[in-house]
C-alpha cells in the first residue's frame, strides 16, 4: 500500500488580499484545493477545490484559523507580517500579495521592522502608509505563486516513498 504525499494546500488571508481571482486560476491550472479564510462571510466562486471559511469575527480569528493548519508543502497568501512569521515557522511557503516571499532568513527582520513602524506610530510619528498595489505587482505575485507550486512538487517528487511494512 502506497501513500502519496499529502497535496498542498493554498491559504488565502483573505479579507484585503487584492490577487484572489489571480489564486484561483493558478490553484485550478494546477489542481491545487485553496482555503479562503476571512473574518466573517466573504464571496467566492462556485468550484470543489475552494473552500471558504467564516473564522469568525475575533480579533485574529482568521489569522489563528491559518496558523493552526498551514505546514510543510503548503502556501499561505497574507500581507499580515505576524501571521507571516507564525506560517513561516511552521514549515508553510509565504507570499505577500505584492509577491515578495517571506523566509526564514527575512521574516525576522520584516518583523522588527514593522514593530518599529508600529511603535513609531502609536508615539504619533508620521510613518507613511504602505505602498498602493501596482499591476506590476500582480504579475510579480502570480510568478512567485507559480514558481513556489513548480518548487513544492519537484521537492515532493524527489521525496523517497514512506517504508510499507
Amino acid at each position: 500500500m502506497t501513500s502519496s504525499p499529502p497535496i498542498t494546500r493554498i491559504y488565502i488571508d483573505a479579507d484585503a488580499c487584492p490577487v484572489k481571482d489571480e489564486i484561483y486560476r493558478v490553484a485550478e491550472r494546477h489542481g491545487l484545493p485553496v482555503s479562503v479564510v476571512a473574518g466573517n462571510f466573504i464571496r467566492v466562486p462556485q468550484d470543489p477545490l475552494i473552500e471558504r471559511i467564516a473564522a469568525g469575527s475575533g480579533m485574529d480569528a482568521a489569522d489563528d484559523w491559518i496558523a493552526e493548519r498551514a505546514g510543510m508543502g503548503d502556501i499561505v497568501i497574507t500581507s499580515d507580517i505576524p501571521l507571516a512569521s507564525r506560517c513561516v515557522k511552521a514549515g508553510a511557503e509565504v507570499i505577500a500579495p505584492n509577491g515578495k516571499p517571506f523566509s526564514e532568513e527575512s521574516i525576522g527582520m520584516t518583523l522588527a521592522v514593522r514593530n518599529l513602524m508600529t511603535d513609531l506610530r502609536s508615539s504619533g510619528e508620521v510613518t507613511g502608509g504602505p505602498k498602493s498595489f501596482a499591476p506590476r505587482d500582480r504579475s510579480t505575485f502570480l510568478s512567485a505563486l507559480d514558481q513556489t507550486i513548480r518548487r513544492i512538487q519537484r521537492q515532493r517528487a524527489q521525496e523517497p516513498a514512506p517504508n510499507q511494512n
